[in-house]
């Protein structure tokens, strides 16, 4: 059986279909399962254990209709017996019967005339669990399994490594994200924390807990936000992993993750790290499986600025 799905999307949202993917593969292991993702997002994939193909295609951007029928012709030429559409469009219905895969399989709601099976749209639940609705037609009405990733060998040898570069193989580590390149809506003002809260919370872990390192992730795009940090608190560490493995693994060392709405928040709980995350206007139900490793807290504002860094420090040392 030949399988496609279509998954637009940011990095987050992909680490959030893995559970899908992984039980069709468990269900189908001689399944070959591909993906249609945004360019921004193939990286996803390189901790995901279930996909042999990754195709991409920008869902956002203002295709022509020469760029559809191109992406019609490469799909078409591959014969997949299935077709799985994550997001709720016409247009993806539409181009989906254009390819002529016998079954067609998405969301009750739009674009739904044009699919061949379809399930009903629950958004209300944890994200993960929407997404694996779309296997009812598969015959598979199993509880959705907890998110899992597949962390290369040289990016775990990395960040051992950097483990030591940084000298916290012995003591462990604070992790903390609050930059906007792994950012679930980088381009949000809600999803913002400012760098001023974070120097408060900082400055608390070391008064009470003066010998625990903490370490920030940097990103491509978080420079001004790391160096906002050093100016302030000189003896924080830093850490620039440049793939999905290496941050991974190294989220996977922490004793704790503070982290705002983002792909490391779901790194981090496929890799059952503690963590408490910085929720604005999204709902923290949708988003976290319900664990005690883990706990949300959302902005009373629909802002993160706003969440108070004693409301955060009051989750870490209270938890």
């Amino acid at each position: 059986m030949r399988v496609v799905a279509l998954v637009p999307g940011g990095i987050g949202d992909q680490i959030l279909f893995f559970p899908t993917l992984d039980d069709l593969k468990r269900y189908y292991p001689n399944a070959q399962l591909d993906v249609v993702v945004e360019p921004r997002s193939k990286a996803a994939y390189r901790v995901s254990k279930s996909v042999n193909d990754i195709l991409t295609f920008d869902y956002k951007d203002r295709n022509s209709l020469a760029d559809w029928g191109n992406l019609v012709g490469t799909i078409r030429d591959r014969e997949y017996d299935v077709a799985i559409a994550v997001g709720q469009s016409w247009l993806v219905g539409l181009f989906l019967w254009l390819t002529g895969i016998p079954t067609r399989i998405g969301y009750q709601g739009k674009g739904a005339s044009f699919l061949t099976k379809t399930v009903p749209f629950k958004p209300s639940q944890y994200a993960a669990a929407v997404y694996h609705d779309l296997l009812a037609p598969f015959g598979i009405t199993t509880p959705t399994p907890e998110l899992a990733v597949n962390v290369p060998k040289p990016d775990i040898d990395w960040a051992n490594s950097e483990q030591k570069r940084l000298g916290v193989s012995q003591t462990g580590y604070v992790l903390i994200y609050g930059g906007s390149s792994w950012a679930s809506q980088p381009q949000a003002l809600d999803s913002i924390y400012p760098v001023e809260n974070w120097q408060e919370i900082i400055q608390d872990f070391r008064q009470k807990q003066p010998d625990l390192p903490i370490v920030v992730i940097q990103g491509p795009d978080d420079e001004q936000f790391v160096r906002s940090l050093r100016d302030y608190s000189l003896d924080i560490k830093v850490t620039s992993p440049d793939n999905v493995g290496k941050l991974t693994a190294m989220i996977a060392g922490a004793n704790l993750m503070l982290t705002t709405d983002s792909a490391p928040l779901h790194l981090s709980v496929a890799v059952q790290t503690y963590t408490i995350a910085l929720f604005g206007s999204t709902d923290p139900v949708k988003l976290l499986p319900n664990s005690d490793k883990l706990l949300g807290i959302k902005s009373p504002t629909g802002r993160v600025a706003d969440i108070l860094p004693k409301a955060v420090l009051e989750k870490v040392w209270g938890g």
